[in-house]
């Protein structure tokens, strides 16, 4: 069949390319150790931040949960699967991140429905989007889909953005960026792009997916910056630092209703498990109660920075549990990865079309599960790697 002959020769082509992906089988809790196969590794590759994904405390309240409220929802928020538990976590959401004055939230099952639903309900063919080169997939695919122009700038680039804003004529504008970019790890300039988005009645559309839990005392990017806007769209993960699943957008309560009222992601999907809903509350108290959790991260960052010398790659500017070391092609970046691996240590390689051509690296993701000992082991093994290809 042509069809299928056609689609062989791509994957052969994207596999003598070193750009196949794969799927390792983890038959472990996340943790600082997971098992694949028969091997135990020290993983550096979740974004797990805060370590809560196997916390004694969540699985005591999904089991709790399950025994309450079942396993599935059974339908659409719409229609009956709307439960007490997603209510309740809504409004404390809404009031801890807290993007304006009076603000709600509304759940989502996964930041990818989320960011469709926010930008396909706010713009449309006359509205303008303007987005950072960078951005996640997800905001890209939302942007397209929504049929407004879309714009990219350069990357946290402000200056661009204004440029772009005052040439536009678009009956809505939207500028829209991730806050923590999940592949540099480096912090959007929220201030200027809200200072930007007030002078030409924009909306800021932040994706906070990496920044929710860890930055701003757990807020969030927003409260890192100490800024809020009736203006601002928030959208935060609760899979990554909260350690369970599913998302949530926070914002004026207007946007919120045309959420539930248009977002076509939002009325044509069975809502996420209650349980789920009750997990992640439990997660929200721990991220509230959290500093110490917070402290350890920030402490392995910075230890992990200061060996970076140690190396000669590139590891990229950011403060965050994100830690881009950038070594350029794809063969040498998959046989340090390679490396790593014998070695008992997992670091994912992220290739093209993730990052751009050139720019292959291996994103070390820090989380508050790990030791000292364990980023000492992590630098030791780049240290023993580099030496070996000199």
């Amino acid at each position: 069949m042509r069809a299928i002959a056609e689609l062989e020769r791509d994957l052969a082509r994207r596999r003598a390319e070193g750009l196949e992906r794969e799927r390792r089988i983890v038959e472990s809790p996340q943790g600082a150790r997971i098992r694949v196969g028969e091997r135990t590794l020290l993983a550096f590759a979740s974004n797990d931040y805060l370590g809560l994904a196997n916390a004694p405390a969540l699985i005591a309240a999904a089991r709790d949960a399950a025994l309450r409220w079942g396993v599935g929802a059974g339908a659409s928020h719409l229609i009956v699967g709307h439960a007490a538990a997603h209510a309740a976590l809504e409004d404390e959401l809404a009031a801890f991140v807290a993007p304006c004055a009076g603000a709600r939230a509304l759940t989502f099952s996964s930041g990818y429905l989320a960011n469709l639903a926010i930008l396909t309900a706010l713009a449309s063919r006359r509205d303008a989007i303007f987005a950072d080169r960078l951005n996640h997939a997800c905001l890209t695919d939302g942007a397209l889909l929504s049929r407004a122009s879309f714009i990219r700038y350069r990357h946290a680039d402000p200056a661009h953005v204004e440029h772009a804003l005052a040439a536009s004529d678009a009956r809505q504008k939207l500028i829209v960026t991730d806050a923590v970019f999940s592949m540099d790890g480096d912090i959007a300039p929220l201030p200027d792009l809200l200072r930007l988005a007030d002078a030409h009645d924009a909306w800021l559309v932040v994706d906070d997916a990496h920044g929710f839990g860890v930055l701003g005392a757990g807020r969030g990017t927003l409260a890192h910056f100490g800024i809020e806007s009736e203006r601002i769209v928030y959208m935060g993960t609760l899979g990554k630092a909260a350690g369970v699943a599913g998302a949530f957008v926070a914002a004026h309560p207007s946007v919120i209703e045309t959420l539930v009222q248009s977002a076509r992601s939002y009325i044509y999907t069975t809502a996420a498990p209650p349980l789920l809903a009750e997990t992640v509350r439990a997660a929200l108290a721990a991220i509230r109660d959290g500093a110490e959790r917070r402290a350890r991260l920030t402490e392995l960052i910075a230890a992990f920075r200061q060996a970076s010398g140690e190396w000669p790659w590139n590891l990229l500017p950011s403060a965050t549990p994100i830690q881009p070391i950038v070594i350029g092609d794809v063969p040498t970046t998959c046989a340090v990865a390679d490396a790593l691996l014998a070695r008992g240590i997992f670091v994912p390689a992220i290739r093209p079309p993730t990052v751009p051509a050139g720019t292959a690296r291996l994103r070390v993701s820090l989380s508050a599960a790990h030791s000292p000992a364990d980023v000492e082991t992590l630098v030791a093994a780049l240290r023993e790697t580099a030496k070996g290809r000199a």
